[in-house]
Formats: structure tokens, C-alpha cells, sequence
């Protein structure tokens, strides 16, 4: 009988699965690390909240642990590497507390929009200062939506039933879906320009860390409100102080911070500032949903090896796990690499497969694609929710294999359509397994995908590449590989370096400078 331990304070349903299910369940809290190193060897599953820390020392405790369960989103609390290594699945439960956020989301433009909380204070205190607290209307007001995914398009639905306008800015919004939702798609500074009241709710990725930038800040109208239950760091705080104090932002609602738990900030205190500790999620239904989500899973998992939610291993059997797993990280990589590259609202993708590859379960190498396209704008993406995050965003993902074999005895093509055109990438595996890019924009070129990475459309001229060459040493930065494609000679060429240090955006903007460049990006992988 498989043995689970509940470490972290949940709704008692979980226990009740386990044990309805035929699964042995501890329910022992609070443990210091040192003491659940001394008991986590005893299980099987493991369940948790935010509480446990599951530490690569803890995990080298877990000799019989196969499964960690976390009922919720976030798993910063995982060493998914560690775990991932000692061959551990790491699971959430990424939909279960949507509806709360968004509805936490809502309570909060209500709370701005009537100055709720320092009028409570005020009257408590004995003042009656009616006239000093008004307020506005939301009935006809804009609702600029930052992130249009499962819980901004519910915050989306709220807003349209209070006769609200819901404009929306997220790069895989695409127009068909927008009509659905009912929304107009717009890009950000449009957002900023138009919306009264601004909520985010994006991951917090490299691209959208500080989203709400001192910068963007400075072109939302004057009187915006803003609110946050999405991430931390998605504003910079400072710059949003500087624009209440302004009075340009006329209010601000914030339930994550940079830092938490949010001890201090230069926002409290600050007058037409509301905030929460963290309280998006924090709802009886919510926690009550989220622990039978993890039961379920985990019950599955030990019981018949179904996985589900899975942030560190495919859906696939045991029988198809070794042939596939090279192909998945070569689909993983060109997903990425695509996503990364193709800019514009993303209409469809096809993943094409030929010679070897056609051999196999296609679904995994889809999921993988999938997973690494849309890993930059979700924290929860995976190889098993990808798809279905594909299919809520309107993505037409279509599936094409090909018994032909061509100039390679393997290949992985993925094409996007965008707005903006159709890009296309493809990849084999060589004689040691590995991932290798064999085609860009249909330029041939041959590349290792990983680490840090220059991407750059450049024309094809002579002393192009001791300039790029001489910018980089100046800067310090060592090239590690260097590949070159080309369509023709003295046409368009392709240069992908990888390098030993981070690409910075100075870095970027230095090259951008050099004559002949079109295209300059950092890539990462």
C-alpha cells in the first residue's frame, strides 16, 4: 500500500481521498527540516502547501519518495532540478484557485474605485467625512487586462456583466479569441493610454518582470487605477509610489509584493494604497478545491502511474519514456526557440515529424513543443497542461507526419503562423542523442541550442564579423560556439553565438548599431 504524508495545513478532503482510495495517509505538520529529513524516508507521495521547503537535502532523505504533490501554483518551494534527478514528479494544481483570484482581482477595483478601506477607518475613527471620499463609478469604465489567460479571462467576464470595457493586451491573444471573450485585443500602449483601471495577470517571466515600469507607468492616463494579484515584481513599486504621490495614479491595489512577506514598503502609508498579504487564493472553496485536485493526483499517480499537471515529466508510458525523451528535449528547445523568435499574436502551429520520428507517439513531442512555446509567458506551462493552456488561449495546433524521409534520418519541423507571417524551425538528433537546430526561416544552419545565445539578421558583407567580433571582446564577452547561415551570398545571413556570460540588453542595443544589422536578440535555453 503506497504511504503519502500531508506536511503542510489542508483542507481534511485530501486525507479523505487518500484513505477512500486505498492509500495510507500521515497528516504531520510544522516539522522543522531536520525533522521531516527524519521521517521523509518513510513515504511514497508527498503533499504539501507553501509551508514545507523541499530542499535537494530533503529530497536525498526521500529514499522511497516518487511523487510531491503541491496543492496550488506555485512551486518556488520545489527544487524541481534535485527532484527531476531523483527521478521525483513534481505536480501542481494549477486551475483550482482561479476563480478566487480573479474574484480577489474585482473585490480590489471595487475597494479603489470607493476608497472602501480609509473610509472604513475614517468612520470607525469617529470622523464622517462623507465629503471627503469620492468615489467613482466602474459601469462604463475601461478595464485594461494584462494577461488574457484562465483567470484574466474570468476577471474579463466579471467586468463585461458591470457593463465595464474590457481592452487586453497578451502576446497569445489571438482575435478569434479575443471575440469570444469579448474583449478588444490592443497592444500595451494602447492598454496604458486607454484604461482606467489597469489588473494584471501575467507570470512573472524575464518579459514581464516590471511590465509596469516607471516608463509604462508614465503613459497610462491621468487617474489610472492599478491592481495586482498576479506577481510580485510585475510593478516597480518604487516608480508606483512616485506616481500616487503625483496623484498622476489615483490609486493602487496591490496583493503580491517584490519581497514577501512585504515586512515594509515605501507603499504603506501611502494615501489611495490598498493592500493584501497575499490573499488571491485564500478562500474556503479554493483550498478546499485545491486539496482534492492534489489527492486526486497523487491517488492516480502511485496507484496506476497516470500523471497529471506535471511540471517535470511528460505524459507518456514507461514503454515509450526512453525512445522519446531526446526527441522531446529537441521539441522542447525549437518551441522555445520559435516562441522566443516570432513575434505577434500567435494564430496556429504545426509540428511535423519525418523519417524516425514519425515512428513515434507524436502527443509527447507536441506537448514538449508546446511546453517550450509558451514556457516565456506561463510559470505553470508543462508538458501535460501546454495543450490545453494552447487550445484556451484559440492556438490551432495541428499535427502532420510525413513517412517520407528526407536530408536528415530524423526531423522535427515547427512552423507558427502570426500576424506577422509564418516562421519555421526544424531539428534532428545526432548520433549521441543530441538536440540540433538544422534550420532557421528557412536558412540552413547548424547549431546547439542551450545556455546563453545571440541571435542576429545581418546582411551578408565582409567585415561583418571581426565588428561583431571586436563589440564583443570590448564587452568582455567570450563567444562559446559560432554558426552562420546565409540565403544567398552578399543577401540576408544568420548568426547564432552562444556566449559565456547573461545577454544584456546594453549589449543588444551596442550591436544594433553596427552597420548592416537588421535583427539582434538574446536567446536563452
Amino acid at each position: 500500500m503506497p504511504k503519502v504524508l500531508i506536511s503542510d495545513k489542508m483542507s481534511p478532503k485530501a486525507a479523505e481521498i487518500f484513505r477512500a482510495r486505498g492509500i495510507e495517509v500521515d497528516e504531520i505538520t510544522g516539522k522543522t527540516p531536520e525533522e521531516l529529513k527524519a521521517i521523509i524516508g518513510d513515504y511514497d507521495g508527498l503533499a504539501i502547501r507553501s509551508s514545507t521547503k523541499v530542499t535537494k537535502e530533503i529530497l536525498e532523505a526521500a529514499t522511497n519518495l516518487k511523487v510531491i504533490g503541491r496543492a496550488g501554483i506555485g512551486v518556488d518551494n520545489v527544487d524541481i532540478p534535485a527532484a527531476s534527478a531523483k527521478g521525483v514528479v513534481v505536480m501542481n494544481t494549477p486551475f483550482g484557485n482561479s476563480i478566487t483570484t480573479a474574484e480577489h482581482a474585482i473585490a480590489m477595483m471595487f475597494a479603489l474605485a470607493r476608497q472602501i478601506p480609509e473610509a472604513d477607518a475614517s468612520t470607525q475613527a469617529g470622523k464622517w467625512e462623507k465629503s471627503k471620499f469620492m468615489g467613482v463609478e466602474v459601469t462604463g469604465k475601461t478595464l485594461g487586462l494584462i494577461g488574457a489567460g484562465n483567470i484574466g479571462s474570468i476577471v474579463a467576464s466579471r467586468a463585461l456583466g458591470l457593463k465595464m470595457k474590457v481592452v487586453a493586451y497578451d502576446p497569445f491573444l489571438t482575435p478569434e479569441r479575443a471575440i469570444e471573450m469579448g474583449v478588444e485585443k490592443v497592444d500595451l500602449d494602447t492598454l496604458l493610454a486607454r484604461a482606467d483601471f489597469i489588473t494584471l495577470h501575467t507570470p512573472l517571466t524575464d518579459q514581464t518582470r516590471n511590465i509596469l515600469s516607471a516608463e509604462n507607468l508614465a503613459k497610462t492616463r491621468k487617474g489610472v487605477r492599478i491592481i495586482n494579484c498576479a506577481r510580485g515584481g510585475l510593478v516597480d513599486e518604487d516608480a508606483l509610489k512616485q506616481g500616487l504621490d503625483s496623484g498622476h495614479i489615483a490609486g493602487a491595489a496591490l496583493d503580491v509584493f517584490k519581497t514577501e512577506p512585504a515586512k515594509e514598503s515605501p507603499l504603506f502609508g501611502t494615501p489611495n494604497f490598498i493592500s493584501t498579504p497575499h490573499l488571491g487564493a485564500s478562500t474556503s472553496e479554493a483550498q478546499v478545491n485545491v486539496a482534492i485536485q492534489v489527492a486526486e493526483q497523487l491517488s492516480d499517480y502511485l496507484l496506476s502511474g497516470g500523471v497529471t499537471n506535471a511540471l517535470n515529466m511528460p505524459s507518456l508510458s514507461a514503454e515509450e519514456a526512453p525512445r522519446l525523451k531526446p526527441y522531446m528535449a529537441l521539441a522542447e528547445k525549437l518551441g522555445s526557440l520559435v516562441g522566443q523568435l516570432a513575434h505577434g499574436a500567435l494564430d496556429s502551429i504545426a509540428i511535423e515529424v519525418e523519417g524516425a520520428a514519425a515512428e513515434l507517439n507524436q502527443k509527447p513531442i507536441t506537448g514538449a513543443v508546446l511546453a517550450g512555446l509558451m514556457k516565456r509567458y506561463s510559470d505553470t506551462v508543462n508538458m501535460v497542461n501546454a495543450p490545453f493552456l494552447a487550445k484556451e488561449r484559440g492556438l490551432d495546433v495541428r499535427e502532420v507526419r510525413h513517412e517520407r524521409e528526407g536530408d536528415y534520418h530524423t526531423l522535427v519541423r515547427v512552423t507558427v503562423s502570426t500576424d506577422a507571417g509564418e516562421r519555421s524551425v526544424a531539428g534532428t538528433l545526432f548520433g549521441d542523442a543530441k538536440p540540433r537546430l538544422v534550420e532557421l526561416f528557412g536558412i540552413k544552419v547548424e547549431a546547439d541550442l542551450a545556455g546563453d545565445m545571440l541571435y542576429i539578421v545581418n546582411e551578408d558583407a565582409p567585415g561583418f564579423i571581426g565588428r561583431l567580433g571586436t563589440t564583443l571582446g570590448e564587452a568582455g564577452i567570450n563567444i562559446g560556439t559560432f554558426h552562420l547561415g546565409r540565403r544567398e551570398s552578399g543577401g540576408e545571413a544568420i548568426l547564432l553565438l552562444s556566449v559565456d556570460h547573461e545577454v544584456t540588453s546594453d549589449l543588444i542595443a551596442r550591436i544594433r548599431t553596427l552597420p548592416g544589422v537588421r535583427t539582434a536578440m538574446g536567446l536563452g535555453f
